[in-house]
């Protein structure tokens, strides 16, 4: 992974796409950790946090499961992940104080509708991560990640390829998944800034 492109393309854009920053042994132990989707590891996901939390299948389809360092396989994920926490504040100065993530299955016919990041109240978040875990994956597939401007145009699409990562700024980029015409699999997750 090369943090110095990573926060060119931050600073200039505050995004960026990557098509294969890990190697494909990782990326095959997390697509088996992700395949793993037995009811009791895998739960339906929510919007909103604490007593604005709900599930609303119409907005958001997906079951998840959050990463933990006590898995050998999700702990080398996370390493990875601390690297480039510590090198995007080396290099941007962003004060990103942890990193926390989950891997998300969106069934056939599932995706999620346009929104935020920044939980209502919860400036917190100031990084998202969304890691592919679609092997094979065909343009008739759906399920793209669509990233827009506050102004509300559509800015990237990212087809959610197997080994494809988006990095975006949380605030800056409302964004959807589109409806999946088969099971999709990634990792998403958000660097932090101490806080509530």
């Amino acid at each position: 992974m090369n943090i110095q492109e990573i926060a060119d393309q931050l600073a200039h854009s505050g995004y960026i796409v990557l098509e294969s920053p890990l190697e494909d042994t990782l990326l095959n132990q997390l697509l088996a950790r992700c395949k793993d989707d037995g009811c009791s590891r895998f739960q339906a996901a929510h919007i909103g946090r604490g007593a604005d939390k709900k599930q609303i299948a119409s907005i958001r389809g997906d079951v998840i499961s959050w990463l933990t360092d006590t898995h050998s396989t999700d702990a080398a994920y996370l390493a990875l992940m601390e690297k480039l926490r510590l090198g995007l504040n080396e290099k941007l100065f962003l004060g990103l104080f942890d990193y926390e993530c989950h891997y998300a299955i969106y069934r056939k016919g599932t995706g999620y509708a346009k929104h935020s990041d920044v939980l209502s109240g919860k400036k917190n978040r100031v990084l998202s991560s969304v890691l592919y875990l679609n092997e094979d994956w065909q343009t008739d597939d759906g399920g793209e990640l669509i990233l827009y401007d506050l102004a509300g145009a559509a800015l990237k699409t990212v087809s959610p390829k197997f080994g494809t990562m988006a990095i975006f700024l949380s605030e800056s980029f409302p964004h959807e998944v589109l409806i999946s015409q088969r099971i999709r699999r990634s990792i998403a997750g958000w660097f932090r800034v101490s806080g509530n």
